[in-house]
C-alpha cells in the first residue's frame, strides 16, 4: 500500500482545518461518497479499517453501502488516516479525475457529483466550493427534473380534464336523449293508460249487462225446472200404472205357461219310457268309447321335452328350463366347461367348476330333478380333488374320450321316454343328443336361470 508523504500530511490537515462545510453534505454527493468508500473498502486489510467498520469487512460493496453507509460516512469524516487510505484507493481507481482535482483544474465534462465526491475524499484546496457547487448543481437538476415532472403532470391533468369535459358532454347529450326518450315513452304510456281505462269502463258496462242477462236466464231456468218436475211427477204416475199392468200380464202368462209345462212334461216322460223299453228289447251294452277318445292328442302325464318346445316361450327364457325340469323324472346333463367358459371365462378352471357346481346344487334343491355335470378330463395330469355337491353327479371323461362323447353315452343310457335335457352351446353335441331323444338347450339359458337362484 502506498502511504501519503509525511511532508504533505501537515499541509492537508491544515487545509482541512481551514476549509469546513457550513451545511450538510448534499444527499447525492453523500450517496456517491458512500459508494466510493464501499468500493475502496475491499482493498484494505482488517487492521487498516476503523474498529466500527471491521464487522463489515466481508460484506459485498452493495451490502456495505446498504448496511454501513452511515458508519462509513462518519469514519470518513472523523478518521483522517482512513480518509487518506480511501483517497489512495481512489487515486488508483480514477487517476485522471484525482490528478485533475489535485492540480486545481477539474475536468469540465465530468459529473459534478463525481467531482464533489472525489473532492470530499481527497480534500484538495477549494474542495468545499466543489462540494457546494455540486450540491447546487444537483439541486438545479432536481428542480429541473421536478419542473419537468410537474409540467408532464400538468399536461396529463390537462388531457384528463379535457377527456373529462368530453365525457361530461357525451354523458349530458346521452342523458338528454334518454330524457327525451323517457318523455316520449311516458306520453305513450299515458295514452295507453287512457285507452285501458276506457276499455275498463266498457268492460264494466258489459259485465253489468251480462249479469242482468244471467239473472234473466236463472229466472227462466227456475221456471223450466219447475215445469220439468211437474212433468216428472206425471210420468212417474204413468209409469206406476204401466208397471201394474205389466205385473198383471206376467201373472196371466205364468198361469198359461203352467198348463203348457204340464203337457210337455207328460210328453217327455212318454218318450223316455219308450227309449228305455227299446234299449231293453235290443239288449244294447253301455257305451265305452266316446267321440272325444278318437281325437289324437297328448294325454296328461305323457308330455315329453319336445312337447315343451311348442309352448309360447323364447329359447332364452329361463322359464323354459323350469318347465323342462318340472317334467316327471327329468334328468339335466350339463356340458361343464362349455357353460363356464360362456359365463365366466376369465376365472381359473378350479373356480369355474366350483361356481357352476354350487349353482347346480341350489337348482337341484329347488326342482328335485336329477343333475349330472360332465367335464373334459382328457388333459388332466392328476385326479381332481373335488367333493361333489348334494344333488349333483360330477363326471370327468376318461383319457381318449371327450366330454361330448360322454354326454352322448349318458343320453343313450336313458330309457326311451324319460325327459333328458342337455345344456351345451356346441352344435354337434346338440344335434347328436336331439337325435337320441334328448332336449338340447343353450348354455346362456342355464346361466340366466342360475343368476336367479
Amino acid at each position: 500500500m502506498v502511504e501519503p508523504a509525511s511532508g504533505d500530511e501537515p499541509a492537508r490537515e491544515a487545509g482541512d482545518a481551514a476549509e469546513v462545510l457550513d451545511r450538510p453534505l448534499p444527499e447525492g454527493v453523500r450517496r456517491r461518497v458512500v459508494a466510493l468508500v464501499s468500493d475502496a473498502f475491499g482493498g484494505l486489510t482488517v487492521a487498516e479499517l476503523p474498529a466500527q467498520l471491521r464487522q463489515y469487512a466481508r460484506f459485498t460493496p452493495t451490502r456495505r453501502a446498504k448496511f454501513a453507509g452511515n458508519a462509513m460516512a462518519s469514519a470518513l469524516e472523523g478518521d483522517t488516516l482512513f480518509r487518506q487510505r480511501i483517497g489512495e484507493r481512489l487515486r488508483e481507481a480514477q487517476p485522471e479525475l484525482t490528478g485533475a482535482l489535485e492540480s486545481g483544474a477539474p475536468p469540465a465534462a465530468a459529473d459534478p457529483v463525481d467531482v464533489a465526491a472525489a473532492a470530499y475524499v481527497l480534500r484538495p484546496p477549494g474542495w468545499v466550493k466543489l462540494v457546494a457547487a455540486a450540491g447546487e448543481e444537483a439541486q438545479r437538476a432536481d428542480a429541473e427534473r421536478v419542473g419537468e415532472e410537474t409540467q408532464r403532470e400538468l399536461e396529463q391533468l390537462r388531457e384528463e380534464l379535457e377527456r373529462a369535459r368530453a365525457q361530461t358532454r357525451n354523458d349530458t347529450e346521452r342523458l338528454r336523449t334518454e330524457l327525451e326518450t323517457a318523455r316520449r315513452e311516458s306520453d305513450s304510456l299515458q295514452r295507453k293508460l287512457r285507452s285501458v281505462q276506457s276499455d275498463l269502463k266498457r268492460g264494466e258496462a258489459a259485465l253489468r249487462k251480462t249479469a242482468a242477462e244471467i239473472d234473466g236466464i236463472r229466472t227462466e231456468a227456475a221456471a223450466q225446472v219447475a215445469a220439468a218436475e211437474s212433468e216428472s211427477r206425471r210420468l212417474k204416475a204413468r209409469l206406476a200404472e204401466a208397471e201394474s199392468a205389466v205385473e198383471a200380464s206376467r201373472r196371466a202368462a205364468r198361469e198359461g205357461r203352467s198348463v203348457e209345462d204340464m203337457r210337455l212334461r207328460l210328453l217327455l216322460d212318454t218318450v223316455l219310457e219308450s227309449a228305455q223299453g227299446l234299449r231293453r228289447e235290443l239288449a244294447l251294452p253301455p257305451a265305452s268309447v266316446r267321440p272325444a277318445d278318437t281325437v289324437d292328442a297328448v294325454e296328461p302325464g305323457r308330455m315329453s321335452p319336445k312337447d315343451i318346445a311348442a309352448r309360447a316361450l323364447s329359447e332364452t327364457d329361463p322359464a323354459l328350463l323350469d318347465q323342462l325340469l318340472a317334467l316327471p323324472q327329468a334328468h339335466l346333463v350339463v356340458d361343464g366347461y362349455n357353460v363356464t367358459k360362456t359365463g365366466y371365462p376369465t376365472m381359473p378352471l378350479e373356480k369355474q367348476r366350483l361356481r357352476l357346481l354350487g349353482g347346480l346344487s341350489m337348482l337341484a334343491a329347488q326342482t328335485g330333478a336329477e343333475m349330472t355335470c360332465v367335464f373334459d378330463g382328457a388333459e388332466l395330469a392328476a385326479p381332481v380333488l373335488l367333493a361333489p355337491p348334494r344333488g349333483v353327479r360330477v363326471l370327468f371323461s376318461k383319457p381318449g374320450v371327450t366330454a361330448d362323447e360322454l354326454i352322448r353315452q349318458l343320453v343313450r343310457a336313458e330309457p326311451p321316454g324319460r325327459p333328458v335335457v342337455v345344456v351345451s352351446t356346441d352344435r354337434e353335441v346338440a344335434d347328436g343328443v336331439a337325435k337320441a331323444g334328448a332336449r338340447p338347450v343353450a348354455s346362456a339359458l342355464l346361466l340366466k336361470r342360475l343368476s336367479r337362484v
